[in-house]
């Protein structure tokens, strides 16, 4: 099959991301020293270890002739768009991460990014929050992004504290249990 007719370009880096994962322009990526450990660990393996097997596979299915039907150099490609925008994407975020260590804020009663939130609702129930950077943001460990609606209704109150969040649902009032900065795991 002729060149022309093959579709390289799939997978641009213009791929627009998830509202979630969007950082408000202009602002700094915040992230925790083990948010930013695991980006930086995720990107190593991918430039060290995954790309160069990848590489090795699709050199290899090259060489057996033709490419067109050829699955492990059609495939072997595709993952390689892939990877390759992975590693444009970390090293991104990398390079505008503000590293921001939770335990450096000692006994500080007022949320800010890191804080360990325990929050109460109004019928009595209490939940436990995490204030972390968008990429590590993980809902079903109690880990909300600091650009989260919650996290910005809650930010720079203190314990006792009564908020007002409104959700899909409607407004609901909160009130901030308490506040500690911990190790972010």
């Amino acid at each position: 099959m002729n060149k022309s007719f093959v579709r390289e370009d799939e997978g641009d880096d213009d791929v627009p991301l998830k509202p979630a994962l969007q950082i408000p322009p202009g602002a700094p990526n915040y992230i925790s020293p083990v948010g930013y450990a695991r980006l930086k660990d995720e990107l190593e393996h991918l430039v060290k270890r995954e790309r160069p097997q990848v590489v090795e596979i699709v050199s290899w299915a090259a060489s057996n002739g033709d490419r067109s039907e050829n699955g492990d150099y059609i495939y072997g490609k595709r993952r390689l768009r892939e990877i390759d925008r992975r590693i444009r994407f970390l090293s991104k975020r990398l390079d505008i991460a503000q590293v921001v260590d939770p335990l450096r804020q000692g006994k500080n009663d007022q949320v800010f990014f890191g804080a360990t939130v325990v929050i109460g609702d109004e019928d009595g129930g209490e939940q436990t929050y995490t204030i972390v950077g968008v990429d590590e943001a993980d809902a079903t460990a109690g880990r909300i992004s600091w650009i989260s609606p919650l996290a910005r209704a809650i930010i720079k109150s203190r314990e006792g504290d009564s908020v007002r969040f409104q959700t899909p649902s409607g407004v609901r009032d909160l009130e901030i249990v308490s506040v500690c900065y911990q190790a972010i795991e």
